[in-house]
């Protein structure tokens, strides 16, 4: 029984020695194992001011919902090629010849040269934006002809412009970027503005402006603190 004993005395204390060991061992890797990087804060919207004949607009360009959309946007800005652009379009109820029918004012560089190629279609499905009131957003033909060459903004909501939309026989939708913060009233004068009824091809006619307003300069701002808090300036 003694020795049996002292057998048992030595597996219990060899036991014992193996749980500290790996205790220690734990510790030593848990002291040494990599901090967790800190969670990426979200890209912030851009504000950008457009300073026209009627007023000025203030946006909120969305760069980290629709990257490509707004940054294409951004490079328009920040080049100055918005300079002499305007509006030059609005679609109203009274003169829309689509299907459902959309209430928009539709603005940037006029003519078919444009001065940057097209961009890839961002869909609203990928970007998780909608065509709200105050939305900013993509004009284009066929999928993949969109630039900022040419966006509108809308007036009123507008879901026959998202994804799986019927206003384009393709249901793609047009390309959401931004939202407007301030100078809806500029928009809806704008909106409101006199068209020419025998002016522009048949899908456009009656919706280009007798007198286009002019785009004096376009901007980027320096927010004031908060001015855009996250998740409100686009829904």
């Amino acid at each position: 029984m003694n020795a049996n004993h002292g057998f048992l005395r030595r597996r219990l204390c060899g036991f014992s020695l193996a749980w500290v060991l790996a205790g220690c061992a734990g510790a030593a890797r848990a002291a040494t194992a990599p901090p967790t990087p800190a969670a990426t804060a979200p890209t912030p919207p851009v504000q950008v001011r457009l300073v026209t004949e009627q007023g000025t607009i203030v946006v909120a360009v969305d760069l980290a919902h629709a990257p490509v959309s707004a940054g294409d946007f951004l490079r328009y800005v920040d080049r100055g090629l918005y300079a002499g652009a305007s509006f030059y379009r609005t679609v109203r109820r009274d003169n829309d010849h689509g299907t459902p029918q959309i209430e928009v004012i539709q603005g940037g560089v006029a003519g078919d040269d444009t001065p940057a190629p097209p961009v890839a279609h961002e869909t609203t499905q990928a970007s998780g934006l909608r065509h709200h009131d105050g939305t900013l957003s993509l004009a284009r033909g066929a999928v993949g002809t969109g630039s900022a060459a040419a966006f509108f903004i809308c007036i009123g909501e507008q879901p026959g412009l998202d994804f799986g939309g019927q206003r384009n026989p393709d249901r793609q939708g047009f390309a959401a970027f931004g939202q407007v913060l301030e100078g809806m009233d500029v928009v809806r004068r704008i909106h409101g503005a006199a068209t020419d009824p025998a002016q522009g091809e048949d899908y456009v006619r009656g919706q280009l402006l007798v007198k286009p307003v002019r785009i004096l300069r376009a901007e980027r701002v320096e927010p004031a603190p908060q001015a855009v808090p996250p998740g409100v300036a686009l829904r």
